[in-house]
């Protein structure tokens, strides 16, 4: 099964358990995938993208987003 919901930063951060400017922060310095879809200029990832990106991540701490 696929989880195709949009999340933005916000649903990113919480995911990872970090700021909403961490997030950002990862994406300006390109250690996030390229976004699945923008809607006025804001970029959105699929959960399964967030999931994977998380997974392969190096030092990753397998946080767990406690609503999942």
């Amino acid at each position: 099964m696929t989880d195709r919901r949009l999340w933005s930063y916000k649903e990113i951060a919480a995911h990872i358990g970090v700021q909403t400017d961490t997030v950002r922060t990862y994406r300006k310095h390109g250690l996030l995938p390229k976004p699945d879809h923008i809607e006025g200029g804001k970029p959105y990832w699929f959960a399964d993208t967030v999931r994977a990106w998380v997974a392969s991540r190096p030092g990753n701490r397998a946080r767990r987003d406690p609503n999942n």
